[in-house]
């Protein structure tokens, strides 16, 4: 099935949300798993809401994802253009077309004239159908109140019968055509429409299949209705099942994050939103859930996409992020990291002259315990900036007289201590425990709080490597005086970044 061709086809009225990168991602997998091409093709026949800003959006974030195209903007094709307001005079000759051969018509109904056929209907309690009354104008008729200056809109005429189609997902669809009006190809305004540039489009550029969601389930019928009209063969169409928040309602704004732009500005990275937007209606086995990019290509199949909606989980999302941060190479991670520091202010020139190489062995510790690149920043609060809130649990058990003896031998040892390594550090730390009579962790666990304000952090004697002498003995001597006096006797510092 080398000749396969399919497309992503995104209306540049917004940026690209989890929905049309799924669908992206399920077209490219499919092309590239049978060896054809994945088409990349703009719908922007909606001039007032298209912009360039969300076009140039929605490439850069199926670049961020490693979704590349065939043929498409920027590549062109042997049947480009491949924006639709570039493609207007092809629109018009096979309007034309549709014309000339009885499948089209004039219709210069008014929008008011419409409303009260709906009105009519809707009062004797029948559904609405467009009356057809234009369906028996002559040509001559339609022409001469059309020099008159009347508006009008092109229908299609949709013939008695009913349309059966093999979905390649959800198996055999039939319509009545008794169900559809004779549907607008063009509006009165000029505009052609989705269903007529889609079909017209996906015809000439030669498209095998048609992958997309369910919600385009409905304007299939139509689509083939204007294939057959111009003669044309229609492709395969395969419809994935909606996806959904955890309250079972259609995934938007309201369930958090849903803009692809906007899982990378958390911190999310492209390995794990191509492997979780991958399961989001399809399944290797039932249990598989790391599948590398390659993995995917290879044991991708439309026959495993699930008929029933997906459930978008922002917490497996997050579990696979940590995995692949854990497995991304640490230069990568500190890069990452780095650039989301700088954008959040949380570092500038003057703290990287001083603390850059320390900055990238702290994120180095804490690299395995994030599940966003976005998590740094609290998971390095303490190395940033001055502790002066502490874990309130860990100030219930250790802020006590008993810890203070503990604590000044610690601030002690690290003074006098020359070979400051995180090795050298925790042997004589484990003396000292055993010298005062006390478990290693009585000492321990204080300092970590003295230090990091947490009861938690990686291996605290790399920590104190890491933050260096000063900043630890500081931290230890004011624990110690809050123990002694309280937490008022110790007012927070004016500038955190500039500590030690």
């Amino acid at each position: 099935m080398s000749n396969v061709r399919v497309r992503f086809a995104p209306s540049p009225t917004g940026y690209l949300h989890v929905g049309g990168a799924r669908t992206a991602l399920f077209n490219w997998l499919f092309a590239r798993h049978l060896g054809g091409k994945f088409i990349l093709r703009i719908e922007d026949t909606d001039r007032e809401r298209s912009k360039p800003e969300y076009e140039e959006g929605i490439i850069r974030d199926l670049q961020w994802l490693g979704l590349d195209w065939d043929e498409g903007p920027g590549l062109g094709g042997p049947y480009g253009p491949y924006r639709q307001t570039e493609r207007a005079p092809i629109y018009r000759d096979q309007l034309k077309k549709l014309i000339a051969g009885g499948h089209a018509y004039q219709c210069f109904c008014s929008h008011k004239e419409l409303e009260a056929e709906r009105t009519k209907a809707q009062s004797a309690g029948q559904g609405y159908h467009y009356s057809r009354k234009c369906r028996s104008l002559t040509q001559d008729q339609a022409e001469a109140r059309r020099k008159a200056g009347e508006r009008f809109s092109v229908r299609l005429l949709v013939p008695e019968g009913r349309t059966v189609f093999h979905d390649l997902i959800r198996g055999e669809v039939a319509v009545e055509h008794a169900e559809l009006d004779d549907f607008i190809l063009v509006r009165s305004g000029g505009e052609p429409t989705y269903n007529f540039v889609a079909s017209v489009d996906d015809a000439l550029m030669k498209m095998t299949h048609v992958i997309r969601g369910e919600d385009h389930i409905s304007n299939t019928p139509k689509q083939i209705l204007i294939y057959q009209a111009l003669e044309m063969t229609p492709p395969q169409f395969a419809h994935m099942p909606l996806i959904l928040g955890a309250d079972r309602t259609p995934l938007s704004k309201r369930h958090g994050a849903n803009a692809v732009g906007e899982f990378k500005r958390q911190g999310y990275l492209p390995e794990a939103m191509l492997n979780y937007l991958a399961l989001l209606g399809w399944s290797l086995d039932g249990k598989t859930e790391l599948f590398t990019k390659a993995d995917l290509i290879r044991k991708f199949s439309l026959e495993r996409v699930q008929k029933s909606p997906a459930a978008f989980d922002y917490e497996k999302l997050q579990w696979l992020n940590g995995h692949y941060i854990r497995e991304a190479d640490p230069e990568a991670v500190y890069q990452l990291c780095l650039e989301y520091l700088w954008d959040a202010d949380a570092i500038n020139e003057d703290f990287m002259r001083h603390g850059g190489e320390a900055l990238k062995r702290m994120i180095t510790s804490v690299k395995s315990g994030l599940k966003t690149i976005s998590d740094v920043g609290g998971q390095i609060t303490y190395f940033l900036g001055e502790v002066h809130t502490y874990d309130p649990q860990g100030l219930e058990k250790y802020m006590k007289p008993a810890f203070v003896p503990a604590l000044e031998k610690a601030a002690f040892l690290l003074e006098e201590t020359m070979d400051f390594t995180a090795m050298t550090l925790e042997s004589k730390m484990r003396e000292s425990a055993s010298e005062l009579g006390i478990k290693f962790a009585e000492m321990v666990h204080p300092m970590r709080l003295a230090i990091t304000g947490r009861t938690a952090s990686p291996n605290l004697f790399e920590l104190i490597e890491i933050l260096g002498k000063g900043r630890c003995i500081v931290r230890i001597l004011r624990f110690i005086r809050m123990i002694r006096n309280g937490p008022a006797a110790v007012p927070p510092p004016e500038n955190d970044k500039k500590e030690g």
